[in-house]
């Protein structure tokens, strides 16, 4: 049986008087001295609010933030809405790590065979959960045991260490048969502004209703301790009409995108659509503009090796992400790169975390495909049981989801009961100094399966074209080796593979 429930919200942190400090930043900016919220009128309330928020001095609102707990919300909202921008921060709880016992969803407002079809749905999709985790699970351990070397003679420790670790890694392959209905717990914290935005843009993607629901109770949650936040200043959610994207969504879905974007992937998760031309000079050439040098007193070779060899910039070695502080590595915004991308639902949902390489991800309504359009992962494709029950959940989440149609449930209801690994087609782009970041820490080998492999795609692509720039990119053991200690920076997360010594030619095995 499918536990649902509506959304919950809890406010965790808050600004005492988020309203009154708004107002107080606003009117420093023209005091000889900073203004405390202690000393805002209710003339200067009404005034000032409206003033800076109508005139789209939104920043006064930017210092207050919320900390949010929220429960009983699901993944498709998260993806779709929640993290489709890059203002906020989340701890989720994940479906890699925490193994998902109790069927919990979100269940649209159906009834009769509808909801009967979508339930069973879910149902199925569990059962199938639980059905890959054992099937994964035993030859997950028989893989990282030869990594590790597992034998009788082996430490006790090292034993539970690798049983414990194939169990992770059996749920994390499982996932993928999740439906995107799945609940999903998180702490979610943002600015004031960004909260306004939300509430104004509630409708927007492919889960208005959820959506509506959440936002409400977050901006309620609000109210509560400082109503004047919301009530002195704002605007009304847009309606669906008012929405720029409503009226190709009332065309319904076409397949003519995902058919070209295909052909241009040609097999591959990542393909490179555009870079700047000159990116090795002009890096060079910032590089200089930051240390004061001349192209005579530092030639473009020596500039790029200042800034991305890990040897000379140790900023590289940092697992704080400091490039943007630093005024020599911010020279690597002026390198930008575009990648056409197809993974799963599931591995985008990590992918966008990513908030500083930004994508156009689809909306699933205009995009939806009526034949199974999926991912399958290393491990499913190698084992044949896994592979049968895999193709059997995709085939029975695609057949409820199209029955659903047939029987008139709205396509933003239908689309919930479809898996994790839904396939999701877009472009990404970003500058070379978030690229960096997100392929050093994304070719470790434990980072998630499709990420890696599209990391290295790029990376490969990249450098054909910049090899200079590509010179020192990698995982951070093989940045760090012979420079730094420890050379991986996992600890006990250590995959078990030494990877310096050959990336990128060696060869991930799960």
């Amino acid at each position: 049986m499918v536990e649902t429930a509506p959304p919950r919200v809890t406010l965790r942190n808050h600004f005492s008087r988020p309203y009154d400090s708004a107002i107080a930043a606003a009117r420093t900016c023209y005091s000889p001295t900073i203004v405390t919220p202690d000393e805002i009128t209710d003339k200067q309330r009404l005034t000032i609010g409206a003033a800076t928020f109508e005139g789209g001095h939104h920043t006064v609102y930017q210092h207050a933030h919320f900390e949010f707990g929220l429960e009983y919300v699901s993944r498709q909202f998260v993806w779709s809405f929640l993290h489709s921008h890059p203002f906020y921060n989340s701890e989720q709880q994940s479906q890699r790590y925490v193994r998902l016992d109790k069927v919990q969803a979100y269940v649209p407002p159906l009834a009769g065979e509808a909801r009967e079809v979508y339930e069973q749905a879910v149902e199925r999709a569990w059962d199938c959960y639980r059905q890959l985790s054992a099937l994964l699970q035993e030859e997950t351990h028989a893989t990282l045991a030869d990594i590790w070397h597992l034998s009788e003679i082996s430490h006790e420790r090292r034993k539970k260490k690798v049983a414990r670790q194939a169990e992770k890694k059996a749920i994390e392959i499982a996932r993928y048969v999740l439906p995107i209905a799945a609940f999903t717990t998180m702490v979610h914290t943002l600015s004031g502004i960004v909260l306004h935005r939300l509430w104004r843009m509630q409708r927007a993607g492919d889960t208005p209703t959820e959506a509506s629901a959440v936002v409400r109770e977050m901006v309620a949650r609000v109210k509560e301790v400082d109503p004047a936040f919301f009530e002195r200043v704002g605007k009304e959610p847009l309606a669906d009409d008012e929405l720029p994207e409503w009226p190709y969504l009332q065309q319904g879905s076409t397949n003519g995108f995902r058919q070209e974007l295909n052909a241009q992937l040609g097999g591959h998760v990542s393909v490179l659509l555009d870079y700047s031309p000159h990116a090795e000079r002009v890096v060079a050439q910032a590089v200089r503009a930051v240390l004061g040098k001349s192209s005579a007193e530092m030639s473009d070779e020596a500039a790029l090796e200042a800034v991305m060899n890990p040897a000379k910039n140790g900023y590289r070695l940092e697992t704080l992400n400091v490039a943007a502080h630093s005024p020599l590595m911010r020279a690597l915004n002026h390198a930008t790169y575009t990648f056409a991308k197809r993974i799963s639902h599931t591995a985008d949902s990590q992918d966008q975390r990513h908030r500083m390489v930004p994508g156009s991800r689809p909306l699933l309504l205009a995009t939806d495909s009526p034949e199974p359009d999926y991912i399958t992962p290393m491990l499913i494709r190698r084992s044949p049981r896994a592979r049968e029950v895999y193709e059997r959940a995709m085939a029975e989440a695609w057949a409820a989801k199209n029955r659903l149609l047939a029987l008139g449930v709205a396509r933003e209801f239908a689309l919930y009961v479809l898996p994790n690994a839904v396939a999701v087609r877009f472009l990404e782009s970003g500058a070379l100094i978030h690229l960096l970041h997100k392929w050093t820490m994304r070719t470790c080998f434990n980072a998630q399966e499709e990420i890696y492999q599209a990391s290295l795609e790029e990376i490969e692509q990249v450098r054909r074209v910049h090899p200079r720039l590509m010179r020192y990119i990698g995982p951070p053991c093989s940045i760090r080796a012979g420079i730094a200690s420890p050379i991986c920076t996992e600890g006990s997360h250590f995959c078990g593979v030494k990877v310096w010594e050959s990336f990128p030619a060696i060869q991930r095995r799960i």
